[in-house]
């Protein structure tokens, strides 16, 4: 048994941020966030959106893609590190709005691979016989995350939710390769909201903003650790899966910064042409940025039957991943 993808979908907010708009307040400009990261600008969630309703969305268009109902979801898991709830999960929230009513739900958190590890959650399920349809779904808000005063951070992430339908059909696996570093977990962090310590500070007034609570980035080891890892976890994928870089049609690299992906495929000895981008629209979107850019493959026509795709996730933990997908 194998998973195929049967359906895509996406949704970003309307709330349009370039690059320009972000040198209002912090200090930057637009060819100096172009050149380090190819970023021209980010969809910014406004006030009535949320990770749970951009997950809702991106559900709902994954669906009617792969032209199935609800009902016939057994499994639906949300990745995200930035719901706008603790309780429930956020995948019994879009479980409700979608009218999913025979899924099981649960929420899977490993930021920017974390949509790659629910891939492979449900491959296995599928594979085991146990659900036979799955909506995975990678959303994120990671704007109410950011300081936005914090120019090496601020100018990376925006918000958006990707969205796959998954089938079981007959056929062998390709085999998942996956790795976590927690050595390295310090490159990457961002403190819990579930610890209170620091909410408040002595006056009593809200100090959310500190920057205990927010994204922080060792932008350097960061870099170093992706562009050495995941050129590693693509040949071993491959190895595992008795394939060579001439049977892959693409790469759909998590979308972290263009420099990283230039790099990945000059290591590779690949063309760039086979390493899709869209990050310069998004930002880096975290576990949403793989399905994001999926949707826009199919959407504009550039996934055909039969294509063998690597997926490849990288990201705090220290975390990363890479799955072959037969289109």
């Amino acid at each position: 048994m194998k998973g195929k993808i049967c359906g895509t979908g996406a949704y970003v907010p309307q709330n349009r941020m370039d690059n320009d708009q972000i040198a209002t307040f912090v200090d930057t400009n637009d060819e100096w966030i172009k050149e380090r990261t190819g970023v021209e600008a980010r969809h910014i969630a406004g006030t009535e959106e949320t990770t749970v309703s951009m997950a809702v969305m991106a559900g709902k268009r994954a669906l009617a893609n792969a032209g199935i109902t609800a009902e016939e979801i057994d499994l639906l898991i949300v990745s995200t590190t930035s719901s706008n709830l603790i309780l429930p999960c956020t995948a019994c929230e879009v479980q409700k709005e979608l009218g999913a009513n025979r899924a099981t739900c649960f929420d899977l958190s490993a930021a920017c691979t974390g949509f790659l590890l629910a891939y492979n959650t449900a491959l296995a399920y599928l594979n085991s016989g146990v659900y036979h349809t799955a909506l995975l779904i990678g959303s994120e808000c990671l704007s109410n995350l950011m300081d936005w005063k914090d120019r090496g951070t601020c100018i990376l992430f925006g918000d958006g939710a990707g969205a796959v339908v998954l089938k079981g059909t007959d056929g062998d696996m390709y085999f998942p390769v996956t790795h976590s570093d927690g050595t390295k977990g310090e490159a990457l962090t961002c403190k819990s909201r579930h610890d209170w310590s620091n909410l408040y500070d002595d006056s009593g007034a809200s100090a959310m903003q500190d920057q205990m609570h927010r994204i922080g980035m060792d932008g350097q080891a960061v870099f170093r650790f992706a562009v050495k890892r995941v050129p590693e976890i693509i040949g071993e994928v491959l190895t595992q899966n008795h394939m060579s870089k001439e049977d892959i049609a693409l790469y759909v690299l998590h979308q972290a910064n263009k420099r990283i992906v230039e790099a990945v495929a000059k290591r590779l000895d690949e063309p760039i042409e086979k390493f899709p981008m869209n990050l310069q629209e998004y930002g880096n979107t975290s576990s949403a940025s793989i399905p994001i850019l999926l949707d826009d493959l199919h959407q504009s026509g550039k996934l055909h039957e039969g294509d063998k795709l690597v997926l490849a996730g990288f990201g705090a933990g220290l975390t990363w991943g890479a799955v072959i997908v037969e289109w």
